[in-house]
């Protein structure tokens, strides 16, 4: 017969298991909500080169002092955007996730004790029971569902990789916004000036008796359609500027100086094609739906598994009120008779399938968003091409009108008609040099910094063109001022 535990071994055994237990959990710590929103200036942010998504971040210089260029606004937006900082938040859950699928399952552990009352005869003793299980099914399934928290974990990643890609476009978008709306606004200010100066002339004409009131009237109105448009172009700045500013995580009052006025890429059109077929390794968004399709195939399979009988195994040691001492073998095993799990694997098959077609859908959808930028940017050359020939053309002609308005062979609405067609040119290169630069920061934004060169692409914006030597101010590069 075995020597009888008594109740106090019992207990010590019980309270050393609690302790052990207790000895592997986690400390609660507090971290109250803060109400109140903290945006710091440029010079507190922390960016660091080598933690940029594109390497052609991480390899240049931030230093903010000297002003913005677009690569270090860039890079600004990376280290201080507030949803990126959500994001990586959520890239930090999916990682705990994947630990605590990898985890192996805990045993189960059960006491129980009881002590005899009443009017019992013959010498009786407390009873104890003391078993130990495992569920066998959850570390069948533990392989499955480990290897799909873990795909979970590189969808957030690469999804956190596609989103700080879009950051970085988008900054690049509002800093050439930004940049052309202070060039074509001084476009707009020097004709504003020009027809200001022609409404007085016009004014004098018509007190003299040389001119009718339609000429005056008809200044006029020209004079109002630009003074709308500055004011128009001032909104659209002011908004950018704004955009840009709530993009970085700044406050809306700073004014940042923002330096450089990068030129257009030269893009070989047929080798950005040739890279459409490895769209699938480039663009980290199609990896992310990837991995959520092999996460969900994981899940499958954990969901097939999970259709064989529910099986516990487990031992138990007890001892009876009348000191009899028993060790045993315990089996739970469920009848997959009316369930068997049939419901969650119709639901995650068809999931993958979703899925699957979701990822063809966004590689379609991929292909297409560059042609559609690669046919733009086609139509724009030749537009910027034609509108710098006719900004040539003009600004000749602008030079014999001035030498002929000078000698009195042209009255002075000829004359301001002229400069007024050469100024409505120059904001047509203007705005097609934009459009070229946005284009090439969406594709840039599609495909990451892998654009390839075409030297016979269009002109660098800022380039010196035949004849446009006029009222277009540029904002000088930190090369420039440093010499």
């Amino acid at each position: 017969m075995h020597p009888a535990p008594s109740i106090i071994s019992l207990r010590k055994s019980a309270t050393l298991l609690l302790t052990l237990g207790l000895a592997a959990c986690a400390a609660y710590v507090p971290h109250p909500l803060d109400t109140h929103s903290h945006r710091i200036g440029v010079d507190a942010i922390q960016v660091s080169p080598e933690a940029m998504p594109l390497p052609a971040l991480r390899t240049h210089r931030f230093d903010p002092g000297d002003g913005l260029d677009m690569t270090e606004t860039a890079m600004l937006a990376v280290a201080n955007n507030p949803d990126l900082r959500v994001a990586r938040d959520a890239v930090g859950i999916a990682r705990a996730q994947a630990f605590a699928a990898g985890l192996l399952p805990d045993p189960q552990l059960s006491l129980s004790a009881d002590h005899p009352s009443g009017n019992i005869a013959g010498s009786n003793t407390n009873a104890f029971g003391l078993g130990l299980s495992y569920d066998i099914n959850a570390l069948l399934r533990r392989s499955a569902e480990h290897a799909s928290a873990r795909a979970a974990q590189t969808r957030g990643e690469q999804e956190l990789l596609w989103q700080e890609w879009q950051v970085v476009a988008q900054a690049r978008l509002l800093f050439v916004r930004s940049v052309e709306g202070e060039r074509l606004l001084a476009l707009l200010e020097h004709q504003r000036a020009l027809f200001v100066d022609r409404q007085a002339r016009l004014r004098r004409a018509f007190d003299d008796g040389n001119v009718t009131v339609d000429a005056v009237a008809t200044d006029y109105a020209a004079l109002q359609g630009v003074e709308q448009k500055k004011r128009d172009t001032q909104r659209t700045l002011a908004k950018n500027r704004h955009d840009l500013n709530n993009l970085l995580g700044l406050d809306p009052g700073i004014q940042l100086r923002l330096v450089g006025d990068d030129a257009p890429l030269h893009v070989d059109a047929t080798r950005v094609r040739a890279l459409l077929q490895q769209l699938p390794e480039i663009r980290p968004d199609l990896r992310a739906l990837a991995a959520g399709y092999s996460s969900q195939d994981e899940k499958y399979r954990a969901a097939v598994v999970a259709q064989f009988p529910m099986m516990s195994i487990g031992f138990n040691h007890a001892r009876d009120t009348s000191g009899i001492y028993t060790t045993g073998f315990g089996l739970s095993l469920s009848l997959p008779i009316f369930n068997g799990n049939r419901g969650n694997i119709a639901i995650e098959k068809v999931t993958r399938q979703r899925l699957y077609d979701d990822y063809q859908a966004r590689l379609a959808a991929a292909t297409a968003e560059i042609e559609v930028i690669l046919d733009d940017r086609a139509l724009a050359r030749e537009q910027l091409a034609a509108a710098q020939a006719s900004v040539a053309g003009l600004h000749d002609l602008s030079a014999h009108s001035q030498a002929a308005y000078s000698a009195g062979g042209i009255d002075v609405l000829t004359y301001a008609n002229q400069r007024d067609a050469l100024l409505s040119a120059q904001m047509e290169v203007l705005k097609l040099e934009q459009a070229l630069r946005e284009q090439e920061i969406g594709l840039q934004g599609l495909l990451g910094s892998a654009l390839p060169a075409d030297a016979t692409d269009t002109p660098a914006a800022g380039d010196p063109e035949p004849g446009t030597a006029a009222p277009m101010t540029t904002t000088p590069t930190k090369v420039e001022q440093a010499r």
